[in-house]
């Protein structure tokens, strides 16, 4: 999968307890609007979830998630066919039902823990986002420790990669997993040697919007924490993200268009 030049996904959460208030939509009129304004405001992708991962959050069945997802992204598709749409599960399940409804790409935030992922996305035939976790999803806000966190998470990614061609999936994206199984000090590191993954030849997913490295770096709330959001979606443009996954589309596109006219510009 080629990115030629960064994109962005914005964030549609279909749940009542996402960690930032103003991502939570309910299906029907409004999450149909939410997804009309990112689209007009520059949004490449939309990435649907029907699950939070916050710290505490109630983990749902595939049954519960999918009824939450699965008349909006149906919806979704059929008001706006020529959108990208993102299925955000680690369901098999929820993932191929979506894909039906009108979902194009997986992004998985237990990067394959359930066994049947990788054959699922493989049979699918659709792009995979791989996210580096260190726990198992009901485990994701642990705090780890780490010798070595960047050497880790590439670690992490040259063996995923490696099942995940061996099972067949063709398109990878890989995303470090700002936020879990990581305090902010791991967080900065990854951000600071993004340019390490570089070598897995992949495009690589930034999903840094609003997280507590940001907002309590700044002692801020996370909706206090749009500008330290551009911030680090700069910098991670800077080390080689290819894809922003934020909450406020039109932000992230006007620092895509920024950062593309500072690295383009010919003197």
């Amino acid at each position: 999968m080629a990115i030629e030049q960064p994109l962005v996904m914005g964030i549609l959460n279909i749940t009542p307890d996402s960690f930032y208030a103003g991502s939570r939509y309910a299906p029907g009129d409004a999450v149909l609007k939410q997804a009309e304004q990112m689209l007009l405001e520059g949004a490449a992708i939309l990435d649907i979830g029907g699950q939070s991962t916050r710290p505490g959050s109630h983990l749902l069945t595939a049954e519960e998630e999918l009824a939450r997802v699965a008349a909006p992204v149906e919806a979704i598709h059929r008001r706006f066919p020529e959108a990208i749409l993102s299925i955000d599960t680690f369901y098999p399940h929820v993932a191929s039902e979506a894909v039906a409804a009108g979902a194009a790409m997986v992004n998985d935030v237990s990067g394959g823990q359930h066994e049947a992922m990788f054959s699922t996305v493989a049979q699918l035939r659709v792009p995979y986002v791989c996210m580096h976790v260190k726990n198992a999803v009901q485990q994701l806000h642990h705090k780890p420790g780490y010798d070595n966190v960047v050497q880790e998470v590439l670690d992490y990614f040259i063996a995923k990669t490696d099942a995940c061609k061996k099972a067949g999936i063709h398109d990878v994206i890989i995303d470090p997993g700002f936020g879990f199984d990581k305090n902010a000090a791991h967080n900065f590191q990854l951000l600071r040697e993004l340019p390490v993954f570089a070598l897995l030849e992949r495009p690589l997913l930034a999903g840094l919007s609003r997280k507590s490295t940001i907002y309590k770096t700044l002692g801020v709330s996370a909706a206090e924490a749009l500008n330290g959001t551009t911030v680090l979606n700069t910098l991670a443009l800077n080390n080689g993200a290819h894809i922003l996954r934020v909450h406020d589309v039109k932000e992230a596109v006007e620092a895509v268009k920024l950062f593309g006219a500072y690295r383009n510009v010919e003197i």
